[in-house]
């Protein structure tokens, strides 16, 4: 690298700018390391990058701690730029740094799940969901979401998806009322995308999925979603989320109430059979 580019670099005014703080700032820190490690290698950005396969902005926006970088990439670089496993060793609290603050803890359970129960009576559950709907569920907070956080959000909602490729794969069921089923957030495609979204997966061996209808005369969630995990080391974790409020219940008893009552809805929705082919009857709807 020559003295002039290293100069340029280091006085990027986006290097000293604050970046989104994700939480806990390791997304500053990692992109600190990777800066350092790569400057003491003798490599600019764009050449780093083209090794990797990575435009020099996104090694820009890594080493600036704007976005999350993909845990591939953290392999590749700790290797390319000889870090001793610096890099690698920061790895899972950087992809911790991918979700909001208060969905952090139940993401990491979710991942270590052997049990996934999801009730749902507002939004398609996250692990069902489609680029277009999840792009469109961040699109409408307010206050509103900026672009590039919608982007990240978007993102980590899909990594999540790849509990399905798990092996062994966890046990997942899902009750979403029927209304959630009914609102076309995103709009007549976006929507029609996510119904078959749902049919696919719940075609999976390890995955069923129950609709509560609008006309039954009992429910049992009016309460609210809430997710049951049972995670690889047989504890029973209860997570419940009221806007953007989340709690992590490990308190037994709690845990159990919400497993009667996830039970109960189980019994008063559709059977899984009833409930695809509610699906399909709602896609020729569209």
């Amino acid at each position: 690298m020559n003295e002039t580019t290293q100069r340029a670099e280091d006085d990027d005014p986006a290097d000293d700018a604050a970046a989104p703080d994700p939480g806990s700032g390791i997304l500053r820190v990692f992109g600190r390391q990777l800066k350092r490690f790569r400057v003491r290698a003798g490599v600019e950005r764009s050449e780093f990058g083209a090794r990797l396969g990575y435009s020099a902005s996104t090694i820009a926006a890594y080493e600036q701690g704007r976005r999350v970088p993909p845990p591939r990439f953290i392999d590749q670089a700790d290797e390319l730029l000889d870090a001793g496993e610096v890099l690698k060793e920061m790895k899972e609290e950087v992809a911790r740094a991918q979700y909001p603050a208060f969905f952090r803890d139940a993401a990491k359970l979710e991942a270590e799940a052997v049990e996934l129960h999801v009730y749902a009576n507002q939004a398609v559950p996250g692990l069902l969901q489609t680029k277009e709907y999840a792009a469109a569920v961040f699109g409408m907070m307010r206050p509103p979401l900026d672009e590039e956080e919608i982007e990240r959000r978007v993102a980590a909602r899909l990594v999540r998806q790849e509990i399905f490729a798990k092996r062994p794969s966890p046990l997942m069921s899902f009750v979403i009322d029927e209304s959630v089923l009914r609102r076309p957030i995103g709009g007549r495609t976006v929507m029609r995308g996510q119904l078959e979204q749902i049919l696919l997966a719940g075609h999976r061996r390890t995955v069923e999925i129950q609709v509560m209808p609008l006309d039954s005369e009992e429910n049992a969630g009016l309460a609210g979603p809430f997710t049951v995990i049972e995670t690889n080391k047989g504890n029973r974790i209860a997570y419940v989320e009221v806007q953007n409020v989340s709690h992590v219940h490990s308190e037994r008893r709690l845990v159990w109430g919400l497993e009667i009552k996830y039970g109960i809805l189980r019994a008063q929705a559709l059977t899984p059979q009833a409930s695809l082919g509610y699906v399909e009857k709602l896609l020729g709807e569209l």
